[in-house]
């Protein structure tokens, strides 16, 4: 998810639940080392719980961007041994990194040795390129394990790692939810999350049956209203699920506290254009959120008209 979940994007999401929590997009160790802190690193109160996910090979390295994070107020750091991308292979770290599940443990150690008052946790996939993906995954696992790690995230897919897209690699190779739900089995002890296809709700209920959580991506992010009915169905919460409308107006405050700092409209307009994906009026407000959203000076105004356009469009919902 870089260059989308970013601070805008969870402050956000966090009006559309209450209880999940939420991680930043993929961070380099390097780029948190020495990198602007406050751009990359800083998130509002409202965010937690907030998780920091880091990508990187070198265990002082990561050592060093875990004590940041946690001097940041992090809740959890989360390492990523699973994009595929050729910029984070270049650098050794993420999926390339099933083939070395001792140097994971290393990193892992390192990192939550670094932090050790919040979990360190492992994103993976289940194997990449020829690996056979029981024993890679298995292998990893069971190495990081025994350093100490309880929670592990699971992309339920390979990565190819040449000559397929990053694209292609969410697509491409096929889902083994069951290979998932056999580590369960196997190590019942240890925290498994289920990630990679799920596309609503009533497929994350189903596919994780038996397992500790399911992890949202782009399923969230390109039609945000799914996390209305997450605390409900999900944590059991009693409180009613907000309305479209509603959540756009619960962002609100948030918006104008940043276009007060000059934060650009559009930053945080871009994360809302989906809420009101296969919804009457929701062409009208991706028009006016897209067009107007970019004008100098665009400011709260911008939202307010694209809510009047959707309230429209559901009074006569001719498009």
């Amino acid at each position: 998810m870089m260059d989308w979940t970013d601070r805008h994007c969870r402050a956000f999401h966090r009006v559309l639940t209450r209880c999940s929590l939420l991680y930043t997009e993929m961070l380099t160790a390097d780029a948190v080392i020495h990198g602007e802190r406050e751009r990359l690193l800083g998130f509002d109160e409202s965010e937690h719980p907030v998780a920091l996910q880091l990508g990187g090979a070198d265990p002082e390295k990561m050592a060093h961007a875990a004590r940041i994070g946690a001097r940041h107020g992090y809740d959890e750091i989360n390492l990523n041994i699973g994009c595929p991308s050729d910029r984070v292979q270049s650098g050794r770290f993420g999926a390339c990194l099933m083939r070395e599940p001792e140097l994971v443990a290393r990193l892992w150690s390192a990192t939550q040795e670094a932090a050790p008052d919040i979990p360190v946790t492992i994103k993976s996939r289940i194997g990449v390129d020829e690996q056979e993906p029981r024993d890679a995954l298995f292998a990893l696992v069971d190495a990081v394990a025994q350093a100490g790690c309880d929670t592990f995230i699971v992309h339920a897919r390979k990565a190819w790692l040449k000559g397929v897209s990053p694209k292609d690699n969410r697509e491409l190779p096929p889902l083994d939810y069951d290979l998932v739900r056999e580590l369960k089995r196997m190590r019942p002890r240890l925290n498994i999350i289920l990630n990679g296809g799920l596309h609503d709700l009533d497929h994350a209920l189903d596919a994780s049956a038996g397992l500790d959580g399911v992890m949202l991506g782009r399923a969230a992010y390109q039609n945000p209203a799914l996390l209305l009915d997450v605390d409900a169905r999900f944590y059991g919460e009693a409180c009613a699920s907000l309305s479209r409308e509603a959540a756009v107006r619960g962002y609100l405050p948030y918006v104008a506290r940043m276009l007060a700092q000059g934060v650009p409209l559009h930053a945080m307009t871009r994360h809302i254009l989906g809420l009101f994906h296969a919804q009457p009026g929701g062409r009208r407000w991706r028009r006016v959120l897209s067009e107007r959203g970019v004008r100098p000076g665009a400011g709260v105004e911008v939202i307010e008209a694209a809510i009047a356009e959707v309230t429209q469009a559901e009074l006569s919902p001719v498009q």
